[in-house]
């Protein structure tokens, strides 16, 4: 796979965000990237990273569509696998998230290394199929996760995507009972209201309740 590499905020900095994003939103990590220095004292370098096929590249396994027509790959670990060549300073504390399937791609990544101390997953897709049921089999290795959902993202005629609220209440108590810092904020909107703000207040919050 291609990915290409976007650096935002202090390069030297001991916190680096990881973030999948896709084409068009480097553009909007700017606006990203203030809001998340409005919310925090701690330096940071975001690192965003730009996947091709966004339901291929983020997906943990194939699933059939459920929107569209395009269906979901099995290409998460060929992405992981590039990231992780990120992660190399020990020096450095490492913090995963993104925001819908780069929120789901943050949480699966956060069950594989232990390199990531906190996942931000802004209104994952904790909807995908199996997800759940995958988080009951393993369990979470970052110290700390930040959940959120649009209060009327659930609101919708797609069945699966209508599950979404019960399912990140489920993975919510999964990782409660895991012993793990988590919280589950509610925003008010859809799941494309916000996009950037929402992320900001993920990351913000991993790396406030991680780095002193």
């Amino acid at each position: 796979m291609n990915t290409e590499i976007f650096r935002f905020g202090n390069p030297d900095a001991a916190a680096v965000l990881i973030q999948p994003v896709d084409a068009r939103e480097p553009a909007a990590i700017e606006t990203e990237l203030a809001a998340i220095q409005t919310l925090t004292d701690t330096a940071f370098c975001l690192t965003a990273v730009r996947v091709d096929h966004w339901n291929t590249d983020l997906s943990p396994w194939e699933a059939p569509a459920v929107f569209g027509s395009e269906d979901f790959g099995e290409g998460a670990a060929d992405t992981l696998h590039e990231i992780l060549k990120l992660t190399a300073d020990p020096e450095k504390t490492y913090f995963i998230g993104g925001y819908s399937l780069a929120g789901l791609f943050a949480l699966w990544a956060a069950h594989q290394t232990d390199v990531f101390k906190g996942t931000a997953a802004a209104s994952p897709s904790v909807w995908f199929p199996g997800f759940t049921e995958y988080m009951k089999a393993h369990s979470i290795r970052s110290q700390c996760v930040y959940l959120s959902l649009g209060d009327k993202e659930a609101k919708t005629r797609n069945a699966v995507m209508a599950s979404v609220e019960d399912k990140i209440r489920e993975v919510y108590d999964l990782l409660n009972g895991q012993g793990v810092r988590c919280v589950l904020e509610h925003n008010p909107g859809n799941h494309f209201r916000d996009a950037e703000l929402r992320t900001a207040k993920a990351f913000a919050w991993v790396m406030q309740s991680h780095c002193p």
